[in-house]
Parts: C-alpha cells; sequence; structure tokens
C-alpha cells in the first residue's frame, strides 16, 4: 500500500469508528506506528476501544496524541505533575517533548506515580494535555542510559524527519507476484563470530545481526552481491548486543545503509556502550578503526526499540516480532510473519533455554513456525554443561581453595550477562558464609553494564524484580563489590599482598583489562584463573584452555615471555548459552515444531552434529549451511 493510499484508508477507517464529536486534526508516519492527532486526547482514550478498533481495521499500531494547540506550557504541567504526583513517587526528572506532546517522568516508585489502574496519569492526561509516561529511576545511575535519553531528545527533529520517511518506505506497494523468501548466510555459519544472515524476498531485504569475530579481524560477506547497496537494505535487526552480534552495525551506516535498526531499549543501550568502549579499546592499541563515535550516535538515532511481544510491520511483506531469548539483557528471538501468513520464521540469536540468575527461559511458543534458524554453540554430542546450582558449588569450591591459600581469582568475563550472574553467586555465597569474604573488584564496562541492567527491570526474571524492587534488596550494591574507575586504582589492586576476586573484561581475554592481571598473577601458583564463557577459536582464552604454558607481552620493543603457573579452570555451567541437552528440548517443546530448522552459531562438527540428530529424532528438514549458501524458504 502506498502513502497517499495509506492515508486516505486511515482517514475512512477513522469516519466509520470515531464518533462526530472527536476530531483528527494531523495524520503522520513515524516508522512502523500511523500518529493521529487530536484537541480531544481524553474523549479518544477514555472511548472504550477506539483505538484498538482503529489498529486493528488498519492491521498497523496506531499512536495518539494532542494537538500541539491543547497543550499547556510546560513549567505549568510540570508544577501540576508535582502536585497530583503523590511524594513517595519520589520524581527525579521531567522530559517534555513538545513535538509528540509526551512528557516523560522519572520517579523511584513508578507504581505510585502510575496510581491504581493508571488513576493518577489518566487525570494528568486530563488537565495538562501532554501523555505522561512512567519510566524507574535506576537504581544505579548509568551514564550511558541518561547519554541515550539526552541525544535522543536533542537529535529529536532529524529523528522525527528519519522515521517519517521509514513509513513511507513501509508503505510502498509490494509487488504482485507471489511472494518468495530466502535466507543467506553472510557469516556465523559452522564457525562462532560475524553473525549475519539476509532475509530476501522480492519486495524486501532484511539483515539480522552484523557482528565482529572475535578471534580474528574477519568481517560478515559485506561484499555479497545479495546485500549490496547498503541503502536497499529495508531494516537491520540485532538479536542482542554482543559484539560477534553487533559490532560492526555502525559500519553499515558509514558505508551507505541508511534505514532503521529494531531492537530491545536494552539492547540498543548496551549496544552503545559496548560499540563506544570497543573504539576506546582500538584508540589504545593504536589500531585504525572501521568507525568512529558519530556512527555510534547515527545508530541511536535509527533505532526504534521494540518490547517483548509487540509486532510492529518493518516492509511491506514483513512483519516483526520479539520474543525473550534468555541470553543476556534485552536479548531476543526475531519472529518474521512474511506475506499474509506466507511464511513464519524466527532468528533463535543466542539462546538459553533455562531460568538463570537473571533471566526466564527462552520463548518456545510462536503463533507460527515453519523455519527455525538456531543457533548450535554447544550442540556437539558431549557438550553437557553442569546444572546452575551445580556450577554455582564448583565455583564457590574453586574460590574457597584459592583465596583460602592467599590467592586472587581472575574471572574473565564478558561485561554483559556472565558478571552480572557472577556478581549474584558471590554475593549471595559471601552474604551466606559459604565463600571467605573478600573484596570483588570490577574493572572494565562491568559496573557500567550492572547499571544498565537495574534501569530495565522488566526483562529481568520476576524473583530478581521482586528483591530488588519490593524487597528493597539490591545484591547488585553489595559491599563485596568495588569498582576499579582508574589506573591508580587498578595499580594499587596488582601491587596488593591479600586475596581477592577479580571480574574483569574481555571475556575472551583478547584484550581488555584482564590481561594486566593475568601478566602480573599468571607466575604465582596460589592464584587462580576461572572462564565462565565461551572461548572462540584463536583467542587467548581458548588457547590458556588448551594448555599454553607461556604467554607472551610485549614490553616496549621487546617481547616478554610470562610463565603460566597459577590454577585454570572452566565452568560451563554459567554459559548464556544452551547445551546440547536444552537445544534437543527447545525444538522439542516448540510450539508449533518448525517443518525446517537451520544451525548457525558454531563450530562445524557442532553444527552439523546437531544438524544430523534433529533429523534423525524429530524427522524435520536440519541443515547446518556455509557461509555464502542461500536457503530457499518459501
Amino acid at each position: 500500500m502506498s502513502f497517499d493510499s495509506l492515508i486516505s484508508e486511515t482517514r475512512e477507517t477513522l469516519k466509520q469508528v470515531l464518533p462526530d464529536d472527536i476530531e483528527v486534526t494531523d495524520i503522520e508516519l513515524e516508522g512502523p506506528h500511523i500518529v493521529l492527532y487530536t484537541k480531544q486526547l481524553d474523549a479518544f482514550l477514555s472511548g472504550g476501544d477506539l483505538l484498538r478498533q482503529v489498529a486493528q481495521r488498519l492491521r498497523r499500531r496506531v499512536l495518539v496524541r494532542s494537538d500541539p494547540a491543547t497543550l499547556i506550557d510546560p513549567k505549568e504541567a510540570e508544577k501540576q505533575i508535582r502536585e497530583l504526583i503523590p511524594p513517595e513517587a519520589e520524581i527525579n526528572q521531567l522530559f517534555f517533548e513538545p513535538e509528540t506532546g509526551e512528557v516523560t517522568i522519572e520517579a523511584a516508585n513508578p507504581g505510585a506515580a502510575i496510581g491504581r489502574g493508571g488513576a493518577v496519569l489518566n487525570d494528568l492526561k486530563r488537565r495538562i494535555g501532554w501523555i505522561p509516561t512512567v519510566v524507574r529511576t535506576p537504581p544505579i545511575p548509568s551514564k550511558t542510559v541518561e547519554e541515550v535519553r539526552i541525544h535522543l531528545r536533542n537529535s529529536f527533529d532529524d529523528r522525527r524527519s528519519f522515521l517519517k520517511k521509514v513509513g513511507i518506505r513501509i508503505a510502498r506497494d509490494p509487488l504482485p507476484e507471489k511472494l518468495w523468501a530466502r535466507n543467506t548466510a553472510l557469516g556465523g555459519y559452522r564457525e562462532v563470530g560475524r553473525s549475519a544472515h539476509l532475509l530476501t524476498t522480492q519486495n524486501s531485504k532484511i539483515l539480522i545481526d552484523c557482528g565482529i569475530d572475535p578471534g580474528s579481524d574477519r568481517t560478515p560477506y559485506f561484499n555479497a552481491p545479495e546485500l549490496l547497496p547498503l541503502d536497499s537494505l529495508d531494516a537491520v535487526v540485532v538479536t542482542h548486543a554482543h559484539l560477534d552480534h553487533c559490532g560492526l552495525v555502525p559500519v553499515l551506516l558509514k558505508y551507505g545503509y541508511k534505514g532503521p535498526i529494531y531492537s530491545t531499549a536494552p539492547t540498543r543501550d548496551l549496544m552503545t556502550l559496548m560499540l563506544l568502549d570497543a573504539i576506546k579499546v582500538v584508540n589504545q592499541e593504536a589500531r585504525k578503526g572501521l568507525y568512529d563515535s558519530s556512527h555510534v550516535r547515527d545508530l541511536v538515532t535509527r533505532t526504534v526499540p521494540l518490547r517483548w511481544g509487540e509486532t510492529t510491520d518493518i516492509a511491506p511483506d514483513v512483519r516483526l516480532t520479539l520474543h525473550n531469548a534468555g541470553h543476556i539483557l534485552g536479548s531476543s528471538i526475531c519472529h518474521f510473519h512474511l506475506g499474509e501468513g506466507d511464511h513464519n520464521l524466527a532468528y533463535s540469536g543466542d539462546i538459553k533455554f533455562e531460568r538463570s540468575w537473571l533471566f526466564n527461559p527462552a520463548t518456545n511458543r510462536f503463533p507460527r513456525l515453519e523455519t527455525l534458524v538456531l543457533e548450535s554453540t554447544y550442540g556437539g554430542y558431549r557438550d553437557v554443561q553442569p546444572s546452575r546450582q551445580q556450577a554455582t558449588d564448583d565455583f564457590s569450591a574453586l574460590t574457597t581453595k584459592v583465596v583460602g591459600r592467599g590467592g586472587k581469582l581472575i574471572v574473565p568475563v564478558f561485561a554483559v550477562g556472565r558478571s552480572q550472574e557472577v556478581m549474584l553467586v558471590l554475593e549471595e555465597r559471601m552474604r551466606e558464609g559459604k565463600i571467605p569474604k573478600v573484596p570483588v573488584y570490577l574493572d572494565g564496562m562491568i559496573f557500567e553494564a550492572t547499571a544498565i541492567h537495574t534501569a530495565y527491570p522488566e526483562f529481568l526474571n520476576s524473583q530478581l524484580r521482586t528483591q530488588i524492587f519490593q524487597q528493597g534488596d539490591n545484591p547488585f550494591l553489595s559491599d563485596i563489590f568495588h569498582r576499579v574507575d582508574s589506573q591508580t586504582m587498578r595499580m594499587g589492586i596488582l601491587d596488593s599482598k591479600e586475596p581477592c576476586i577479580i571480574l574483569a573484561t574481555s571475556g575472551m581475554m583478547s584484550g581488555g583489562p584482564v590481561m594486566e592481571y593475568f601478566r602480573a598473577w599468571a607466575p604465582d601458583e596460589k592464584n587462580g584463573l576461572l572462564f565462565v564463557g565461551y572461548q572462540a577459536e584463536g583467542t587467548f582464552g581458548r588457547r590458556l584452555q588448551r594448555g599454553l604454558s607461556e604467554a607472551t607481552f610485549l614490553d616496549g620493543p621487546r617481547q616478554v615471555g610470562v610463565p603460566v603457573r597459577l590454577t585454570i579452570a572452566t565452568i560451563e555451567g554459567f554459559s548464556g548459552h544452551s547445551d546440547r541437552v536444552q537445544l534437543m528440548n527447545y525444538v522439542a517443546s516448540l510450539d508449533p515444531r518448525p517443518q525446517r530448522i537451520i544451525l548457525n552459531h558454531g563450530e562445524e562438527s557442532k553444527a552439523v552434529d546437531l544438524a544430523g540428530s534433529l533429523h534423525k529424532r524429530f524427522n524435520l528438514d536440519s541443515r547446518a549451511p556455509f557461509n555464502l549458501e542461500a536457503v530457499r524458504l518459501l
């Protein structure tokens, strides 16, 4: 449907649905949304299910805003907001957006600001005309969250113009021929790293993920003819914020992609943190970066955040719904509805089909599902991880052993996901006296990533949400944790003779502050090194797991050998990936079960092994394509 046709259809639908006393003064497109402006906002919103009726008839998401002429002065609006919202809400900040008629209220206690059944907010709407939205004040202030919010406010005009162009592109007429679709492997197939998938129909092209290879300089196949030119892409969808899935999205923007990026809001914020840190690391190592901070700011401007379960049009013949993947904060399974239900497929990204310390298990129920693109990181026959409980006990035993002999324990972690799980385990075990109470130092982006976790409690599991926000017990604020915020502090820790635990990035020991601790403490057999996350082929972490006896470091122009004498251990149970048993159980529990499964994100032997086992057990079409191979879906 063209832009003009969509606007005409919207006007006709409004005539049929709305009573005569409700006038819509303007209609606009903002990305996948139709936006209606009215001078009778309260009547519109309180008029039964008017908005739902309009959305159902148009089969699109519809937003309603006040006509700018009806908005009272922001100063007077703020006065009334503070008078009406009870003090126990603890309002922190107010952000007015005149262009949308919205006011964001940041409060420590959102429930008090909203009121029973939304009573307080509904009263506010009637009084001030502005549409109030309440967000929780993060228990731990996050510089990233704050800067993202400020940037979005400052770039609102550009963003609004951009979203209008996106909306017009989505509304274009599809070709009349019968729908076809295919998935092209552009990276991450029969390997771990540089994940990239291209979903193509005759009407649209959508890139799912665009990541780095942590063990090399390889990139996705940007020169594949199907991908070019980059501006022919309708959308980029990011499953989660680990760099092997999002690390090269800014490169797309640098070299010509002008469209939207879809993800959850926490993925957007974590992605911003990770990408800016990657720039910092490249600069510290005097290497030439593939992008700069301007491209990351552009990424924030172009990201369209979606909630789990929210279905939205992203192309003339494609609808997207994100679902919980259970891997890290905001990680999503991306479900695509093609055409008029002609085909439904999902990209798992990285999934965890088990309740963890942080998250609920990955979603396994979908309205329809014919094809699943599934990760196979631990898909090999022998890839069976210990339970979370066993992993916790093993972690406690090793920690007690190393600390008990006066040593220091280094835990290389990814800033997002494993860091927070290990923090929760350490806090609980030390509080219960099951681990000696020693300082736990957080070095790298861990503290900031943890702050972002507390800014999005709705993405955590229910038990942790209750503990933090209802019981007032935030384990992340325990006095055992100490943020390493300077080189001076780091040097003090390195020189200290007291036992301690270090959580430091990077998780695969491919750089970052963890290398300073390792270099200083590797020769002492009292110390320990514990891996709790996957170590990709080609990384320094993988070499250590295989028994590296001496590590080489640059000391000015010279290379210096450092003997590796500390205890090295791996505990797989903290992994954010599903093991072989969980992957098989996930497929067994899928409702509906797909007809086809495409394996990716796994070493060749593991992907091929899992594909064969899935075919044998479930009698479905399962395969492990090579990079640059295309699979016809429809």
